[in-house]
């Protein structure tokens, strides 16, 4: 898949510092980054619906860490999947009389507009479940060879993983296991499926059924399981040992711990990620957001009322990435009056010497992306500015940049 445009990220004047970050694994804010290459990989969407503010929010925060590392003088290598073949998507087309092809082609194209207006960074690699399918059912095999995963013995030979097949499952959410059945019951699992080893065993391989899109693979007729995606998307791309593994919370398990004994089992190195890393959940008026109660705020559906992007960014900013929090109408309002005041602030001839708040918005954002305290860093300089104090003429576009470069905020 191509992914949207990118924008210049403007080089910014000072020392950068190297970014740490809260690891779920190990529960230590560990460096994220000590070679000349960063690698990152973080989940992407199912196409079945429009972009939301829950999607944006995580994406606006892994877009954070990219930035932080060009800082850093890092050459990144990003890769984000799409799954564009799942339960999800299959279910919405038929509940909507659509292709499921059109249905996902179709919001692939709004997600992209939808990162493009928001700033986020292209990812290196964008890419589809479908396009990997044949890396995906030959990982399938490998398993199967190895001992990692079983067929079922029913009328679906469907292929399952042994969750214990590496030794170490459940070191990557560190939850115990009536809080691991919960959330397989809840989120894609079947602990109830006739014929499986083991509740927690997860699918890697649907066998074809009547009226379901299946491809042709040496397991016969089928399609993948949905965590094995991410596992050979990453080692394809990325290699075992990637410096950080990203998606939202709700993505810690089953999704994440799957991936990565997917990966592991594949390859027979620890770890899959050297850091998994995990951004909260956005509410609406302090309620959860989620698509059954149908209180999405949809980034499209702000854009087609001239919401401005930027004030959208400010918004998700203003909040630390790891926290759950809600959009309110207030939260917007404060992204838009705080983009205005910035935008005034730099077309200013003259301010104060910006080298200060450069290392302050910096050390915040170096600090498990202190995103809100960037934001005050940049506060502080404004207020200065509009009162009239300095005369440093090079002031205002040094602080335009920094905000352009480390907050993906641009300014009028």
């Amino acid at each position: 898949m191509q992914p949207w445009l990118s924008t210049p990220v403007p080089k910014v004047p000072g020392t950068a510092h190297p970014l740490r970050m809260l690891d779920t694994a190990t529960g230590e804010t560990r460096p994220t980054a000590s070679a000349q290459q960063a690698r990152m990989y973080v989940c992407g969407i199912t196409p079945y619906d429009a972009t939301h503010l829950g999607h944006a929010a995580t994406y606006v925060a892994f877009d954070l860490v990219y930035r932080i590392w060009l800082d850093n003088g890092h050459d990144v290598e990003y890769v984000q999947n799409v799954t564009d073949i799942d339960d999800p998507l299959l279910e919405r087309a038929e509940r909507d009389g659509e292709d499921w092809q059109v249905l996902a082609e179709r919001e692939v194209a709004l997600f992209r507009d939808d990162m493009q207006a928001l700033r986020v960074l292209p990812p290196t690699y964008f890419v589809g479940a479908v396009e990997a399918m044949d890396a995906i059912s030959a990982a399938v095999v490998r398993l199967l060879e190895s001992g990692a995963a079983y067929r079922l013995d029913d009328e679906y030979p469907d292929v399952y993983f042994r969750h214990d097949a590496t030794g170490r499952f459940g070191y990557e959410s560190n939850y115990d296991a009536e809080t691991m059945h919960a959330f397989f019951a809840e989120r894609g699992g079947d602990p109830e499926r006739q014929g499986k080893e083991h509740p927690l065993d997860a699918l890697l391989w649907r066998s074809a059924r009547e009226g379901e899109p299946s491809w042709e693979s040496p397991l016969g007729r089928g399609r993948p399981g949905w965590h094995l995606e991410c596992s050979v998307i990453a080692l394809d791309r990325l290699g075992s040992g990637f410096d950080l593994q990203g998606g939202g919370s709700d993505l810690i398990f089953p999704h994440h711990e799957f991936s990565a004994a997917h990966g592991e089992a594949l390859t027979g190195e620890y770890p899959f990620a050297r850091n998994y890393v995990h951004a909260g959940m956005i509410g609406l008026d302090g309620e959860k957001m989620s698509k059954s109660k149908g209180n999405l705020v949809i980034v499209s559906q702000l854009r087609a009322d001239r919401v401005d992007p930027m004030a959208v960014r400010l918004g998700l900013l203003d909040g630390h990435y790891r926290t759950d929090r809600s959009w309110t109408a207030d939260v917007l309002t404060t992204g838009a009056a705080r983009l205005a005041r910035w935008s005034e602030a730099v077309a200013l001839d003259s301010g104060p010497d910006p080298a200060d708040t450069l290392a302050r918005i910096r050390e915040r954002l170096s600090d498990d992306l202190d995103s809100a305290g960037a934001l005050r860093a940049v506060d502080d300089w404004v207020e200065r500015a509009l009162r009239g104090e300095g005369d440093d003429w090079e002031a205002p576009s040094a602080v335009r940049a920094a905000v352009d470069a480390l907050l993906g905020v641009s300014l009028k």
